[in-house]
């Protein structure tokens, strides 16, 4: 895997072994996994599922030139970068085509949900497994859900091994046929009636996208009025005149005399033109998932501190929080709350350590523009806060007044118990 070079394949720098354990180094990429993309929109449009599945075709073409397979191909193996380019990563157990024995007599390799079929049996693999894990990953990208899910991994290994996928537009009717056609055949059972390359199956996806409608507005043609269809009579004369052109003139003239008399107001600042973020609330994913108010505690402090912000708009509380629980589109949400990015995020707390992932999302295209994972005490919970708040206001590139600087720069409790009993009592 260290030999591929493309612009869609991380770069794997060196595999080691330390004390026993063997790890793997490699290029790291700025962005969001594609699992996680999924999960927080809900599923992707159709332009844009298109667009990544092109790229992880160039991608895995030239893994398979070189004579590699990946094996475990899955959305969380896919990263997205900040300008939406696609970079397969974690070819941990990729293998050579070239190798006798790919996938080891009797034993199963590779993620469930994703797996193909003679992976699922344990049964020599070559690139067309790859495509066969495209497709489920197409087909969740569209649809939001995989094609085959189960209680156990073997379940849904044998699901499918041995049952076809619903047509994806029973989930999504928004699909084109000639799209939904040919995911189902990525989907194949027998290998040989799936695309046999990923070049092949890039060609096919270039054509789907070709004959996708750019717009769908139709503008009706209007034959323009003349002054021979008007007339406008004062007394015993006609005048022709082009009676849309009057009323046109009026409006500005009136708009300006008004607009004369308005008082100016220097400081006046358009709430359009400020830089606006919707704190939602975060996901407990702490593993007795009883953390319900120390996430909402620690989203409703974030919204507290930046609401004090004069260059940023922050819908409120109650605003944000009316999404709690609901798989929505972020550029939904974004449309509800009149804002242009989203903070979303999820906590898993296990006794006094902190686990905390946030992302910062633009609405109009869906991306993130910066994304962190924290490592904590809980005692460190309100420094974490600011942490936070600062990088989000670092990224949106929002200048701070005198004052305010000093809000993020407060000493706050280190009695982790205090802080727990101050979020219940919230």
């Amino acid at each position: 895997a260290r030999k591929i070079t493309h612009k869609n394949v991380g770069k794997m720098f060196d595999i080691n072994e330390e004390e026993g354990t063997h790890y793997i180094t490699m290029e790291y990429v700025s962005g969001q996994d594609l699992k996680g993309l999924i999960r927080q929109s809900g599923k992707l449009g159709i332009e844009t599922a298109l667009s990544f599945a092109k790229q992880i075709c160039e991608g895995l073409s030239e893994a398979h030139k070189t004579g590699v397979i990946h094996r475990d191909l899955k959305p969380s193996n896919i990263m997205i970068d900040r300008e939406g380019n696609v970079r397969i990563m974690d070819f941990g157990i990729a293998r050579s085509l070239k190798e006798r024995g790919i996938t080891g007599a009797g034993v199963m390799i590779g993620t469930p949900d994703y797996m193909s079929p003679e992976q699922a049996e344990a049964k020599a693999v070559d690139q067309r497994s790859d495509i066969y894990s495209l497709g489920v990953i197409l087909y969740e990208m569209v649809t939001g859900r995989v094609p085959f899910e189960g209680d156990t991994a073997l379940s849904i290994a044998m699901r499918h091994k041995g049952e076809a996928p619903k047509n994806p537009k029973e989930y999504n009717a928004q699909i084109p046929d000639d799209l939904s056609h040919l995911i189902l055949k990525c989907l194949e059972k027998d290998k040989d009636s799936r695309f046999q390359s990923a070049g092949e199956l890039r060609s096919e996806l270039e054509n789907i996208e070709r004959g996708m409608p750019t717009t769908d507005r139709v503008i009706q043609e209007r034959k323009p009025l003349t002054s021979k269809e008007i007339t406008v009579t004062f007394g015993l004369k006609k005048l022709l005149v082009p009676v849309a052109v009057i009323i046109a003139l009026a409006i500005i003239t009136i708009g300006v005399i008004i607009w004369q008399f308005l008082p100016k107001k220097e400081t006046a600042t358009l709430i359009s033109d400020k830089p606006s973020v919707a704190i939602l609330p975060f996901v407990d994913l702490s593993p007795q998932e009883d953390q319900a108010y120390f996430c909402d505690g620690l989203a409703d402090e974030l919204i507290n501190r930046l609401t004090k912000i004069e260059n940023l708009r922050v819908p409120a509380r109650t605003s944000s929080f009316s999404f709690k629980g609901k798989e929505l589109d972020i550029q939904e949400i974004g449309g509800k709350l009149d804002v242009d990015n989203v903070l979303e995020g999820s906590i898993r707390k296990s006794g006094n350590r902190l686990r905390v992932s946030v992302q910062l999302i633009k609405v109009d295209d869906g991306y993130p523009i910066w994304s962190e994972r924290y490592e904590r005490n809980v005692e460190d919970s309100f420094a974490l806060q600011d942490e936070i708040s600062l990088a989000i206001i670092d990224n949106l590139k929002i200048e701070l007044l005198g004052k305010e600087k000093t809000e993020f720069v407060k000493s706050h409790t280190q009695n982790s118990e205090a802080y727990d009993l101050y979020l219940k009592g919230r």
